[in-house]
């Protein structure tokens, strides 16, 4: 589950509309609306506490590293890094899908995916557009 979903059932749980949670943690209502439909995510960690605080979860709960992996490639790669990056979690999801790994195992599957995928990413720096170049 993505953080946007995530956020959006315990919104929904609590009773809250959009734009009560968003006046609650002094954010804009389309920050609220673009965490929910997945357009964005919180760069400062202290947004995911400051929103688990107001909907009575864990931080933790709210955050995944999977949500860091699709902002940090949409960041240094721009819109088609974000879609690659959410189709390889995609994909890497269906592996799952018969729920023989333990919940350790399957992060640790994930982080080397991740791993290699910043990997093929800095060896394939000439197809990367001049503007997300370093």
């Amino acid at each position: 589950m993505t953080f946007g979903e995530k956020l959006r059932q315990c919104r929904t749980e609590k009773g809250l509309t959009k734009t009560e949670l968003a006046k609650r943690a002094g954010l804009g209502l389309n920050t609220i609306s673009n965490y929910e439909n997945g357009k964005t995510y919180p760069q400062n960690r202290e947004v995911y506490k400051i929103l688990a605080d107001i909907l009575g979860v864990d931080a933790n709960y709210l955050h995944n590293e999977n949500d860091d992996f699709v902002a940090s490639a949409s960041e240094k790669y721009g819109y088609r890094g974000k879609r690659q990056a959410e189709e390889l979690i995609a994909q890497m999801g269906g592996l799952f899908a018969g729920g023989e790994l333990s919940e350790e195992d399957m992060d640790g599957v994930m982080k080397a995916m991740q791993d290699l995928y910043w990997k093929a990413k800095a060896e394939n720096k000439k197809y990367t557009p001049k503007k997300y170049r370093k």
